[in-house]
């Protein structure tokens, strides 16, 4: 594993008890960085914590990433915890099963939405104005291939990913010249847990428009990531990186 230099950096991953979500702070931890991990499932964040505090300082949060309270509750508790927040990977996500526009259940279309654009809204909120008072900041957010081309019987996941892509350029404008820079990825169908949600039809219609005929590997999702998340990334930003495994047309 390639390391990045992160020693001193405090970052805030959500869902970061399972999935890429876990596998961005055990990257982010094996750089250097201290790590507070947000998630609304408190058994499997308590698991993370233990395997990841193995390698690094590890603070944990259950978090509703709808609340707003909830939201500036683990904010003000991670900077407490830290004294800072210099990087917040927003990652949390949910799919909200599979159908078709008009069959899709309002309350379940927008709950999609609350989580995976509302969400990063309001970590984003919350967040900016720590990272304003130091100077430094890398906000990246976890979008989806879906937001740039839209699944069929994913409209809600697919409108959701598109707004964090829209939210990840709007935001990353407003903070061009403050130290802080903001990207999104765009990743193709890594086999996590969130497959659990998805019929088995729509895996397979994710595998077969794949060129490079596998999934993502949430290691690779890592990689990219951390490297967003360093001193490296210095003129990037606003910017959307694919790992589609050749998929992304634009």
């Amino acid at each position: 594993m390639t390391t990045i230099a992160l020693r001193g950096r405090v970052a805030v991953v959500t869902g970061g008890a399972r999935g890429i979500g876990y596998a961005t702070a055990a990257r982010l931890l094996a750089s250097g960085a201290e790590v507070c991990l947000w998630d609304i499932d408190a058994g499997r964040l308590a698991e993370a914590a233990a395997a990841l505090g193995r390698a690094g300082r590890v603070t944990t949060a259950t978090v509703e990433l709808t609340d707003e309270a909830s939201v500036e509750a683990a904010t003000r508790a991670a900077v407490e915890a830290h004294g800072k927040i210099d990087i917040l990977v927003n990652n949390a996500g949910i799919t909200g099963g599979n159908g078709k526009l008009w069959e899709l259940d309002t309350a379940v279309w927008r709950r999609v939405v609350d989580v995976n654009l509302v969400g990063p809204f309001l970590t984003s909120k919350a967040v900016v104005p720590r990272m304003l008072e130091t100077g430094w900041g890398r906000i990246v957010n976890i979008a989806s291939i879906a937001g740039k081309e839209g699944n069929p019987n994913a409209s809600h996941y697919s409108a959701s990913k598109a707004g964090v892509i829209g939210l990840t350029k709007s935001l990353a404008k407003e903070l061009a010249q403050s130290g802080i820079l903001v990207n999104c990825v765009t990743p193709a169908a890594a086999r996590t847990e969130i497959f659990d949600q998805m019929k088995q039809e729509h895996i397979d219609f994710m595998l077969s428009k794949i060129p490079m005929g596998r999934f993502l590997e949430v290691d690779e999702a890592a990689a990219m990531i951390v490297w967003l998340c360093s001193e490296e990334c210095a003129f990037s930003t606003g910017a959307v990186f694919d790992l589609s495994g050749g998929r992304a047309v634009y």
